[in-house]
């Protein structure tokens, strides 16, 4: 089968570690099935692993791609949730949880193979491309929203860098669940978009905010930590889950932590229940994620060129 695939790691240079060819079929132990793939979306997580992180050498090549949507081999329409052992559904119950490509193929190929618990209904009111951006970058918007963040409707929360997948995701989320949301970024145009989407501000990166906020999503990490940290109110909640720009701030703002009694938490993806509920939400509200481009799988390395360039606004699908 055609898929696009991990041949070696470079940490300096990671597309040139990229290759694009035919592979062996997957493998269905036990427990697990194959969706024939419809759509993937590309993730920051594909570059990293590219460049070595949460892959090594002994698992190449690797197809790489967390996100699917495709039909099961029952003909059903399916989303596929990539968190692998997160409760030991087809695998050993002692095996840690792992993304798709760190452990187990991904899903840039024409199928893929997933234990049967990670498969979930495609609701009818969402094409293949738009659920097949959900699984990773939406779903850690929602779970950093929803459960770590623990905001309601009319609550303030500040988005740092717009235009990325996870960010946008926030502001359209947040905006549909009635938040006031506003959002940064060094691109005028981004900003722009951010606004379109429902953000109520969008500014500068660094800039003063017109209040401070209930709480910060952030993925920028060291460049953006201490203007986070300053936006928020006293009680306020900062959930990180990513440091795209360094995870080694020049301030760690600790005494503005304690003093001001903030919460600070991780977060990391979110659980196949949450995934249901994102698919739900959407469904139901007319909530569509954001799609900077479309291209077929052959093209893929154009899709790698667009989000490793950050010229984008969304996310990079790839159809099969």
């Amino acid at each position: 089968m055609f898929a696009a695939y991990a041949a070696r790691l470079d940490r300096d240079q990671p597309l040139n570690g990229l290759e694009s060819g035919e592979r062996p079929e997957p493998q269905t132990p036990p427990g697990w099935t194959t969706v024939n793939v419809r759509a993937a979306s590309l993730n920051h997580h594909d570059l990293w692993s590219l460049r070595g992180v949460g892959l090594n050498e002994e698992s190449l090549p690797m197809i790489l791609g967390c996100d699917a949507a495709g039909v099961d081999a029952d003909g059903n329409e399916v989303v596929v949730h990539s968190v692998i052992g997160q409760t030991g559904h087809g695998v050993d119950a002692r095996e840690t949880r792992s993304i798709l490509t760190e452990k187990y193929q991904g899903t840039f190929a024409e199928r893929v193979a997933v234990p049967q618990w990670n498969v979930l209904p495609k609701p009818p009111e969402l094409t293949f491309e738009e659920a097949a951006c959900l699984p990773t970058a939406w779903l850690t918007a929602y779970r950093m929203l929803f459960t770590n963040a623990g905001v309601r409707p009319g609550d303030t929360v500040l988005v740092q860098g717009a235009g990325g997948g996870m960010a946008t995701a926030a502001i359209v989320l947040g905006a549909a669940a009635g938040l006031r949301v506003f959002a940064t970024s060094r691109d005028e145009e981004k900003r722009r978009r951010a606004l379109e989407l429902g953000a109520e501000g969008a500014f500068e990166t660094g800039a003063r905010l017109p209040l401070r906020v209930d709480a910060v999503l952030e993925t920028v990490g060291a460049a953006t930590w201490s203007h986070s940290v300053k936006s928020l109110k006293p009680g306020g909640t900062l959930v990180i889950s990513g440091a795209t720009s360094g995870p080694n701030p020049a301030a760690a703002e600790l005494n503005r932590i304690f003093f001001l009694e903030l919460k600070v938490v991780g977060s990391t993806m979110g659980s196949k229940e949450e995934l249901a509920s994102l698919l739900s939400f959407c469904a139901a509200t007319g909530v569509r994620p954001i799609i900077d481009s479309t291209l077929p799988l052959d093209r893929a390395r154009e899709g790698f060129e667009r989000m490793s360039s950050g010229d984008l606004f969304g996310k990079v699908v790839l159809t099969v």
